[in-house]
């Protein structure tokens, strides 16, 4: 049985899911700067904590567009781009586990989704690499 799958379709796939990731990463981070004060309210997370990940947010994700933007994607540079999705994922909900981050019951929902969206993100990246290889 072949495959309809072509290895234009395949890069697409990575191309999307590294952009994708770069947009709600970037404005995530973006949010976690200009919003701190109303979301520690809300979420109960650090304002220091969001400052930090704010910026550092932010600056992954202009890193991971440029990962996205050449005609052919760097295989090295997309699997870290997947490492690092893991590890922060991971890293969110072993921080929530041990109740490290003191956040209110909405922010532990909030840290999940956010945990959840960025494996997701990692799959899907981790799937397009896979395939255009």
């Amino acid at each position: 049985m072949t495959s309809n799958v072509t290895a234009t379709d395949t890069r697409r796939l990575l191309r999307l899911a590294l952009r994708l990731d770069a947009l709600v990463t970037g404005a995530n981070g973006l949010a976690y700067l200009a919003l701190a004060g109303p979301i520690n309210d809300l979420l109960g997370l650090p304002v220091g904590l969001q400052y930090g990940a704010g910026a550092f947010l932010a600056v992954y994700g202009v890193a991971v567009w440029l990962v996205a933007r050449p005609e052919r994607i760097s295989p090295a540079a997309a699997a870290t781009v997947v490492a690092l999705n893991v590890l922060w994922a991971v890293a969110s909900v072993v921080e929530l586990a041990v109740g490290g981050l003191g956040v209110t019951t909405l922010g532990a929902v909030w840290v999940v989704m956010q945990a959840a969206t960025v494996g997701g993100f990692a799959a899907l990246q981790y799937l397009g690499l896979r395939k255009a290889r």
